[in-house]
């Protein structure tokens, strides 16, 4: 394709985030800065305060595991993503609650025994597991006492980590399904990447925010949005064939609502489908469950109404018949957009300025404004949700990461129509609604970012309940 065959492009104006629920003024483009202005948006409502931590570590090393802690009500200057990170004012001047140690009873250390036992064992990642595990079942008997379990790993163990070769075991997502089966939200604090990682600006943000977001409090939501649209995500999660389980989950990431307000989804085991290219396609009769399910949700958290509009995403193509049964679950809806969004794609931009006057055009020095939209097919787009962003830094454009070309994505439209305007901003509005990262953006949005975690760790759990998980105890 040339590029006199290609559409005109869009730019599409970086989504702002509100953290008040009454006040408009409360808005920011940055989530950080946000927060520092203005506050968390569930600031008032039922948040614990103090928030109380529970805590598992190594054997004499709780006190270390403590001291990080407190950490957090400290002030630290950012030493790396100076255009962007702003400084740690301390836990209680951003999200305006507390956050302590639980009571005494709430520790718990491994026993010293451990380490041994980690470097004897063919299968340290079973030895390791089943530690952490039976800590947490002790202090489950004490769930009323705290609010969140903080986990410490140290490096040394990182052995145990991880499954031998060709096991489908990962000890992050492990610990994860475990605890969202007893309904206790966990933070896995590691000690490369919490500990000792030299940036405690950035740690105490990224910490900061997921404790939060744990403890059931709600950090921001999107502004600007069409109160009737629900967006959903959904995503297939197999298991290993030697699990004896069902072999494939259906995760249906959260039905967000318009404010990229989403914390429940639910998930269920897949009967009817087929497998193409190691990927499960549903039957017109297993997608309208599913769907249904997820309408469902949104009505019982939305007084019995049905949305106006709804945008469905997922990262492989939709059958007709899956096409089918989403619009048998949404006959009620006025509008359906069926989108796959397609992260691995070939296309690259590169923004070049001028020719002005006599000056030749040349490539600029910062890439392809994020939220450009570029029409490629009646049906395709492509819509750059990484690259520069302006009013960030007092440097000029400010670009995620500052290296490599963007990639975009491909979106595909299986079903709905219109202007690109309106699917695009959704996607590139929802790349921001990550609260377990102290990011601008992600490069995916939510509903398959969350859905993603969610299929890793859901096809964990040997027996999946009808009722809807919370998504912090996932996060």
């Amino acid at each position: 394709m040339s590029a006199s065959e290609l559409a005109h492009h869009l730019c599409l104006t970086e989504p702002k985030l509100s953290f008040h629920p009454d006040r408009r003024s409360d808005r920011d483009i940055h989530p950080l800065s946000g927060l520092l202005r203005f506050g968390p948006y569930s600031k008032g409502l039922l948040v614990p305060d103090p928030i109380r931590v529970a805590t598992i570590a190594p054997a004499g090393e709780g006190g270390r595991l403590y001291a990080f802690m407190k950490e957090l009500n400290s002030f630290y200057k950012p030493s790396e993503r100076k255009d962007y990170l702003p400084e740690w004012p301390g836990f209680q001047r951003v999200f305006n609650v507390r956050m302590t140690g639980a009571g005494g009873d709430c520790h718990f250390e491994l026993d010293a025994g451990l380490e041994a036992r980690l470097k004897e064992s063919p299968t340290p990642h079973v030895v390791l597991a089943d530690a952490i595990t039976r800590a947490a079942q002790r202090l489950h008997a004490r769930r009323s006492a705290f609010d969140v379990l903080f986990i410490y790993l140290p490096e040394r163990w990182s052995m145990g980590f991880v499954g031998g070769l060709n096991e489908d075991f990962d000890l992050h997502d492990h610990i994860k399904a475990v605890s969202a089966s007893r309904g206790v939200p966990v933070q896995i604090v590691r000690e490369d990447k919490a500990l000792a990682y030299a940036d405690r600006a950035s740690v105490m943000w990224r910490i900061g925010l997921a404790l939060y977001a744990k403890a059931g409090g709600i950090p921001w939501k999107l502004a600007d949005t069409d109160p009737e649209t629900a967006f959903i995500g959904i995503s297939y999660s197999v298991r290993p064939v030697e699990s004896g389980e069902p072999r494939f989950v259906t995760c249906c990431s959260q039905v967000f609502d318009a404010d990229g307000s989403g914390l429940e989804f639910i998930a269920y085991n897949t009967h009817e489908f087929e497998v193409q290219r190691d990927n499960p396609f549903l039957s017109r009769t297993e997608m309208f469950r599913v769907m249904t399910r997820a309408m469902d949700l949104y009505r019982r958290r939305h007084a019995g109404r049905i949305p106006r509009r709804v945008m469905v995403h997922k990262t492989t193509e939709f059958k007709p018949q899956e096409v089918d049964g989403c619009m048998e679950a949404f006959n009620l809806c006025e509008a359906v957009d069926l989108v796959q969004v397609v992260e691995d794609v070939g296309w690259r931009g590169v923004l070049v300025n001028g020719p002005f006057n006599d000056r030749p055009a040349q490539a600029a020095m910062f890439p392809v404004p994020r939220g450009t939209v570029l029409g490629i097919a009646p049906a395709e787009a492509l819509v750059w949700t990484h690259g520069s962003v302006k009013k960030i830094s007092d440097k000029g454009s400010y670009f995620q990461g500052s290296r490599s070309t963007p990639r975009p994505l491909r979106i595909i439209r299986h079903a709905g129509h219109g202007p690109w305007d309106d699917t695009a901003w959704a996607i590139l509005a929802l790349t921001k609604m990550d609260w377990n990262n102290d990011a601008l953006y992600d490069p995916l949005p939510v509903t398959l970012a969350y859905a993603k975690v969610l299929s890793r760790v859901v096809k964990r759990i040997s027996r999946l309940g009808s009722r809807p998980y919370q998504f912090r105890f996932f996060m």
